[in-house]
């Protein structure tokens, strides 16, 4: 809806991607230490207040004026939805019994996947009538799951008499970051990538922005159908391998991307990095909640970095890619291969 946003706002489709940013900046940056807070503050009511908040953000982008109001809207969204992601997958956390907490994070991957698929859907259908329709629609869902809800927290009731600065040196511990380094690389060199599968298909295979669009789609679609069936893989093989295989298993797809020489081998293979997708960030997550402590600073902090480690990959790799185009998806492909292992901490007995 970028184009339909820039002409309402008499900007370019170049200038409304900004929107883009203003949104994931705070997103990322807050989420760093929300889910500490939220901890401390009550889980539920955090939640709650956080789709609370997007809702009143939501509208303001509906209704503001001028294009920097609009941005300084999305800007708020991103803040108020840094205080649900962590708290969600915190909660899911404590409710799923440790033996089936793959399985259970691999629904909550399948269902982010439908929603990542369908977003730009749903927001490309609304923007032929008005984008203004898109936020307004997602302000009435915001608006639901806060009345949904989240069940009750007892297990953070230790967390709210800690003082704050503990809360956040026990979400920074070593071990912790270490696991957000593995997101961080394994979402900017994977998934992060899809800028560049883009620019690959255009320039060497001349497609359109449709087909385009549908390679991409492939990742989403992939993950949104195995996504359970790795979820319960990853309660047999364990978390660190989960990730380990992932990882490979990206590299792997990253090259094939850089060098198969037609279209529907490079969609094949942009879909089987939906599922290593699905291997690394719910090994990742497992990983990270298999702490009993402060489950949703830990979070917030490994949810940051990778959302950080996306945020970089254009720029980071877009130049490499324009001075040589396969050192632009090898050099990924070995970080995939090689620094993944190299950072991920071992997985602890029990």
């Amino acid at each position: 809806m970028l184009p339909e946003l820039g002409a309402s706002y008499g900007v370019s489709a170049g200038t409304a991607s900004l929107s883009v940013t203003a949104y994931f900046l705070p997103f990322a940056a807050v989420m760093f230490f929300s889910g500490a807070l939220g901890e401390r503050w009550g889980r539920r009511r955090t939640v709650v207040l956080g789709y609370a908040g997007y809702v009143v953000a939501s509208l303001a982008c509906v209704l503001a004026p001028t294009f920097p109001l609009f941005l300084a809207a999305r800007a708020l969204q991103g803040v108020a939805n840094a205080f649900t992601t962590p708290l969600l997958l915190s909660a899911l956390g404590a409710a799923a019994p440790r033996n089936r907490l793959g399985r259970a994070l691999g629904w909550f991957g399948s269902l982010q996947a439908a929603g990542q698929t369908s977003a730009p859907l749903l927001g490309g259908v609304a923007a032929e009538a008005d984008w203004r329709f898109a936020f307004g629609g997602v302000a009435v869902v915001a608006a639901a799951l806060a009345l949904v809800g989240i069940p009750p927290d007892e297990d953070s009731d230790g967390m709210r008499r800690e003082p704050l600065a503990t809360a956040l040196r026990a979400a920074l511990r070593p071990e912790v970051l270490r696991i957000g380094a593995a997101a961080a690389l394994g979402w900017g060199c994977l998934t992060g990538l899809s800028f560049m599968v883009a620019l690959r298909l255009e320039e060497g295979f001349e497609v359109g922005a449709g087909t385009r669009g549908l390679v991409l789609t492939a990742a989403g679609v992939a993950g949104l159908f195995t996504a359970r069936l790795v979820g319960g893989s990853v309660d047999r093989i364990g978390r660190r391998r989960s990730v380990l295989i992932g990882a490979a298993c990206g590299a792997i797809v990253i090259v094939g991307v850089g060098t198969l020489p037609t279209l529907w081998m490079i969609a094949l293979a942009w879909a089987v990095g939906g599922v290593a997708t699905q291997l690394l960030l719910v090994g990742v997550n497992a990983l990270v909640l298999g702490s009993e402590h402060n489950r949703g600073g830990a979070v917030s902090v490994v949810q940051s970095l990778r959302f950080g480690g996306g945020a970089l990959s254009p720029v980071a790799f877009t130049p490499l890619y324009h001075a040589a185009p396969l050192a632009g998806f090898l050099v990924p492909a070995a970080l995939l291969a090689l620094a993944v292992p190299a950072v991920l901490p071992r997985e602890r007995e029990g």
